[in-house]
């Protein structure tokens, strides 16, 4: 009876043990795609006001989520923050993520901007914009993205490649919006005007503009706020000698893109990882992501402060960003047989 007893409270001893330490957990293990070193300051503002000890793992979207499929349930991941919506499908398409209720998000994040079931919430926004040679001047038909593969901007394109998660979402949104054969008929007609072959990035591609090798390109606007606000001088004059265009402002309002995040289906400090994510929308970190990366607030209101200078609010399309990555497979084929490389 005694040593009946003694095991007891043994046993109660351990389970208490284990129930404090998992309280006392202050911390959150973050895998993040985000590789931006001003991130860095937005965790160290979180641990100083919470006392939970951010711990990051860096690496590519895709990796990440290959990872944390691989790790399974004994994954130390509690979330995953990534950039494209494209990308977050990706990861919802593995069941990696739990949904999240939290009056919080849902009362600061719009609906456009988060899973419809709570598995992700987007942080920060960035707008798909049309830039142009301010010197060659703006072509006369150039206010929507279906002006883009209008015969009258012949020869004037360049882009980067197809297989850009970035391109690849615009694509699906209009996917969603007008359908796969409309779709099919803007992508043919975009690469009808190339003035080259895809190449390069968003920044490469400001710099082909201002440099007059092409007319007219598509890119993000963080990276032409970036450019703007760089220490290169290089870099700035470069910006400076595109124009800017937010497409469909009579329409359906210019495409945007998301960061976002989702906490982990076997998150090991779950409620942790919610906590950051609901200071990452706060006004502080909002204003951080506009001041310090050039990107919009997902927080409607949360800074006055335009990421790219000389730019005023716009109409953005409030299609939800799930849609960019329900549609992002068929986008694929479409680029493919319109030989968008």
């Amino acid at each position: 009876m005694l040593r009946l007893l003694a095991g007891i409270l043994v046993l109660a001893f351990a389970l208490s043990a284990a129930v404090g330490a998992s309280a006392e957990t202050k911390e959150v293990n973050v895998y993040s795609a985000r590789h931006y070193d001003t991130d860095l300051e937005l965790y160290d503002r979180f641990t100083s006001e919470t006392g939970i000890r951010v711990n990051l793992i860096e690496g590519d979207s895709d990796e990440l989520i290959a990872r944390i499929e691989r790790e399974g349930k004994q994954s130390p991941a509690d979330m995953l923050i990534t950039v494209d919506a494209g990308r977050l499908w990706r990861a919802e398409e593995k069941n990696l993520f739990s949904p999240v209720k939290s009056e919080i998000l849902e009362e600061r994040v719009p609906a456009h901007l988060r899973h419809p079931d709570g598995l992700w919430f987007g942080l920060s926004k960035r707008a798909r914009i049309i830039i142009y040679n301010k010197e060659m001047g703006r072509p006369e038909k150039l206010e929507t993205y279906a002006d883009l593969a209008d015969p009258a901007n012949k020869g004037m394109l360049c882009m980067r490649s197809s297989s850009n998660i970035y391109n690849v979402s615009l694509l699906a949104s209009i996917i969603e919006h007008e359908g796969a054969e409309e779709a099919e008929a803007w992508a043919e007609g975009v690469v009808a005007n190339f003035a080259r072959q895809p190449e390069g990035n968003d920044t490469s591609n400001v710099r082909a503009v201002a440099a007059g090798e092409c007319r007219v390109s598509l890119v993000n606007t963080y990276y032409v706020g970036r450019m703007l606000g760089s220490g290169s001088e290089e870099d700035r004059a470069a910006a400076e000698k595109v124009g800017l265009v937010f497409p469909d402002q009579n329409g359906r309002g210019t495409h945007v893109n998301l960061s976002g995040a989702g906490v982990m289906k076997h998150a090991p400090n779950r409620e942790n990882a919610i906590a950051f994510i609901e200071f990452l929308t706060s006004d502080w970190a909002q204003k951080a992501f506009t001041e310090k990366n050039h990107e919009y607030t997902a927080v409607p209101g949360a800074t006055e402060v335009s990421p790219v200078p000389g730019t005023d609010e716009f109409k953005e399309d409030e299609l939800n960003a799930s849609a960019l990555g329900r549609n992002q497979a068929e986008a694929v084929r479409i680029f493919d047989r319109a030989g968008w490389k």
